[in-house]
């Protein structure tokens, strides 16, 4: 059996942190960097980093990248867009959209709803299926302003508001997991990939952190 192959979008932002995290959660992964269409190919799921969404998305258009995306999550592919990443997933967008968003995400969500650089915060937060709270890092963060049917809250801050969420194989954190030392959603995104073939409703967030 082949190995689950987890390409990170690599054209800007914190790609590198995510390709070791993910070595971290599962050693038998093999991460690729993806910046052209031809990376893409076998994949079984893509993580969307944080940055700077407005050149993430010039970036995905320039590199031909933002159809095939849209079409492979389409077709099943799991895909996992933090903070830029979540705004490029989302349907609707507060506060400017950029050019190449993947757009298949039942959210409208706002972007850099907690103010500026000097705004960032760092909060324990529970998270559906997760055994313990994980620590997640807001930097420039977006938030979710609206929750469409078609997706589910898996995370919010104290006052209600959601900060991730999960529509089928499509998954979106408002917050920086690849900042923390827990790797747990990291292994989960892999779980979710190594089953792709299955029905991802039956995926749950079982996955513990390396160590535990």
């Amino acid at each position: 059996m082949r190995p689950v192959v987890i390409g990170v979008l690599a054209v800007q932002g914190d790609f590198a942190e995510h390709a070791a995290m993910l070595r971290r959660a599962d050693p038998d992964v093999v991460v690729r960097e993806v910046r052209t269409p031809a990376d893409l190919k076998d994949l079984d799921g893509l993580i969307v980093p944080g940055g700077e969404s407005t050149t993430i998305g010039k970036l995905l258009v320039a590199y031909g990248l933002e159809h095939p995306i849209r079409h492979a999550a389409e077709a099943g592919m799991p895909v996992w867009g933090t903070c830029a990443g979540m705004i490029l997933l989302a349907r609707e967008i507060v506060g400017g959209e950029p050019d190449g968003r993947i757009g298949l995400m039942d959210l409208t969500v706002q972007r850099n709803a907690f103010g500026r650089q000097v705004d960032s915060f760092e909060v324990d937060l529970s998270f559906v299926g997760l055994d313990r709270p994980i620590h997640a890092v807001f930097i420039r963060a977006p938030l979710v302003q609206r929750l469409g049917p078609a997706a589910e809250p898996l995370a919010v801050l104290d006052d209600g508001r959601v900060v991730a969420a999960r529509q089928g194989n499509l998954l979106a954190t408002a917050f920086h997991p690849e900042l923390t030392p827990d790797t747990r959603l990291h292994a989960w995104f892999v779980q979710l990939c190594r089953n792709r073939s299955s029905d991802p409703a039956v995926v749950t967030l079982t996955a513990r952190a390396a160590g535990d």
